[in-house]
């Protein structure tokens, strides 16, 4: 969803926390606009973090810790087929990534740091590369 469909502003709230982690982190890269995500028609009703750069939405973090990450369908699909995230049952433009546990945010801010690289124009063929050195254990 671009950013000028997303509804009125109010900044991200608070997350457990290595959810936390991962949004003051990436609420810190240049660029990048954090505010609430709503649940969705309610913007009454807290459901996460947003993460945009300009009007593309590089992902968003639920409140009970669940990432979903905008990776468009060719990364997706090597992300997924490397085990490096999972499907999300609504579009096959995001991943999924639960963050639980400390180590668990390091993987997720790599995610992002894909769909921010996306959005700020490097190539598919190149992310995918990078999927494919990680799941050779290489990167």
């Amino acid at each position: 969803m671009k950013l000028s469909e997303k509804g009125r502003f109010a900044p991200p709230p608070k997350l457990p926390v290595h959810a936390e982690a991962v949004s003051r982190a990436l609420a810190s890269w240049p660029e990048v606009h954090a505010r609430t995500h709503w649940e969705l028609g309610n913007e009454s009703i807290v459901d996460g973090a947003d993460f945009y750069v300009g009007e593309e939405e590089i992902g968003h973090l639920h409140l009970y810790s669940e990432a979903h990450v905008a990776t468009g369908e060719k990364l997706g699909k090597a992300l997924i087929g490397a085990k490096l995230a999972a499907p999300f049952r609504w579009s096959a433009k995001f991943v999924v990534f639960r963050v639980a546990k400390s180590a668990d945010v390091e993987r997720a801010l790599w995610l992002f740091g894909l769909a921010y690289d996306r959005v700020r124009g490097v190539s598919v063929e190149e992310l995918v590369r990078r999927v494919e050195a990680v799941a050779q254990g290489a990167a």
